[in-house]
C-alpha cells in the first residue's frame, strides 16, 4: 500500500510556506517540537535556516531530523 505525502502548511518568519510529509513523519516531528518545548513552525524555522541556496528541501531536513532523533533514542535504550 503507497503511502503519499499530504501537504503541512507552516509559517517561516512571517511567510506561509508548505511541506509534503508522510503522516509518520509529520507526527514525529510535533513530537521532536514538543520536547523541544518549542512550536512546529519554530522548529521547521530552525531548521529552514540551516538551508543553503540549492540544497536539501525543507521537507528532506525534517526527516532526516526525525531519523536522526529516533537513533539517538535508541541509543539512550
Amino acid at each position: 500500500m503507497p503511502i503519499k505525502p499530504k501537504k503541512r502548511s507552516l509559517t517561516l518568519k512571517g511567510h506561509r510556506t508548505s511541506v509534503s510529509l508522510e503522516d509518520k513523519f509529520w507526527e514525529e516531528f510535533c513530537k521532536i517540537a514538543y520536547r523541544k518545548k518549542m512550536s512546529v513552525n519554530e522548529l521547521a524555522s530552525q531548521l529552514d535556516s540551516t538551508r543553503k541556496l540549492n540544497s536539501a528541501s525543507l521537507a528532506s531536513l525534517i526527516r532526516n531530523l526525525v531519523l536522526v532523533d529516533l537513533l539517538n533514542r535508541l541509543e539512550d535504550i
